[in-house]
């Protein structure tokens, strides 16, 4: 008929606009924002077969009902059909405008034939460098450029774990088994102008989104795909969730969650959490092959503690490494402790795997920050 998409309008940000607070644009793909926020990361309907030698089967959105509001609404519901080869689904969608934008999202899909991955509630964002992964090219004046920096995760159990992203030089795959988890997504963590010194891209503004469940997803995982990107125009992150069974084909799959488009009120550990990864080291005398990275860490649980409190670091590797050494200390600059790692790579073909997280005699102070260092 000749349209793209349909785009919402809002008074967010002050009574006398109205901004543009959703929109529906391509394949499956929508976005929204929250208030003070610029357009950053992406929502999909589904996503199928991502990251599979086979291909990505993208499915689209075909039909669209809005439901009229009445005078001063505050919402807005919008029902869709989504069709692809393999899949088919209704969608119920409703928009509360705020803050923090809310997407409730209820699905019911059929398979026609069987997938080898159903992506649920997919994130699509875009990672070309930052603080963990500095800029290939010497010539970029800017510090980081990326829609999100991290993925966040919260067990069922209660466990947060953060991993920072990257851009790799293959494609990387990655997940986190969980049963019935508490949330997921992608955020932007770093909040600063300075941290990008873009006055045309604004990062420091793009929102992150927070997945949250409405319904159970029972066992399964959240699946992180990285793909190589040469420049900033391509999405190159996805995260999902995967469950481990699904229906036959003609059997309806169901699934309930809310999406939170969030700026300043991101949905974090109660105790502390990761504010920025950093690879490399300071002078040293004797060169060596070993590798560091500096994770700084923030939050009540840190700046309450009394300057001669013990804090201990809990570093693990997973894969393909060999930890020499770990330190934290107190940050007085942002009140909170800076972890340091030293380790060598066993095998440089070979990804590694790290995990770390701080505690005292009492329990645990933090998120589990999860990294992956991909092969050279």
């Amino acid at each position: 008929p000749g349209f793209a998409g349909f785009r919402v309008h809002y008074a967010l940000n002050t009574p006398k606009y109205k901004d543009e607070v959703l929109v529906f644009l391509g394949a499956s793909y929508f976005r929204a924002l929250g208030k003070g926020q610029h357009y950053g990361l992406s929502a999909r309907g589904l996503a199928i077969d991502t990251g599979l030698a086979s291909g990505e089967e993208f499915p689209s959105f075909v039909e669209f009902w809005l439901v009229r509001p009445a005078a001063n609404a505050t919402e807005l519901t919008i029902y869709a059909l989504l069709d692809s080869r393999r899949v088919t689904g209704a969608y119920r969608f409703i928009l509360r405008p705020g803050v923090d934008t809310a997407v409730d999202v209820r699905e019911r899909l059929f398979l026609r034939e069987r997938v080898t991955r159903l992506g649920i509630a997919p994130l699509t964002s875009m990672f070309l460098f930052g603080s963990n992964q500095p800029p290939t090219t010497p010539t970029d004046y800017r510090p980081e450029v990326h829609d999100s920096d991290v993925l966040s995760v919260q067990s069922g159990t209660g466990e947060w774990i953060v991993r920072p992203l990257v851009n790799p030089r293959r494609l990387q795959v990655s997940s986190f088994a969980l049963t019935n988890p508490a949330g997921f997504g992608l955020q932007q963590r770093d909040r600063t102008f300075s941290d990008y010194e873009d006055l045309e891209a604004h990062f420091e503004k793009r929102p992150s989104v927070w997945v949250q469940p409405r319904s159970k997803f029972d066992a399964g995982r959240v699946e992180l795909v990285q793909i190589p990107t040469p420049d900033e125009t391509n999405d190159n992150i996805v995260a999902y969730w995967v469950p481990d069974v699904l229906p036959g084909p003609q059997e309806p799959i169901d699934f309930e969650y809310r999406l939170l488009w969030q700026m300043e009120n991101e949905t974090r550990p109660p105790q502390s959490w990761v504010t920025q990864t950093r690879r490399g080291h300071g002078y040293r005398k004797v060169p060596d092959k070993s590798l560091d990275f500096v994770v700084d860490f923030e939050g009540p649980a840190l700046s309450k503690l009394p300057h001669d409190a013990q804090v201990e670091p809990v570093v693990t590797a997973v894969a393909n490494a060999q930890i020499l050494e770990s330190n934290v200390f107190r940050n007085d600059v942002t009140d909170g402790y800076r972890l340091t790692i030293r380790f060598n790579r066993v095998d440089d073909a070979k990804p590694v795997e790290l995990r770390a997280f701080l505690r005292n005699k009492t329990g645990t102070l933090s998120e589990t920050w999860s990294y992956l260092l991909p092969p050279n």
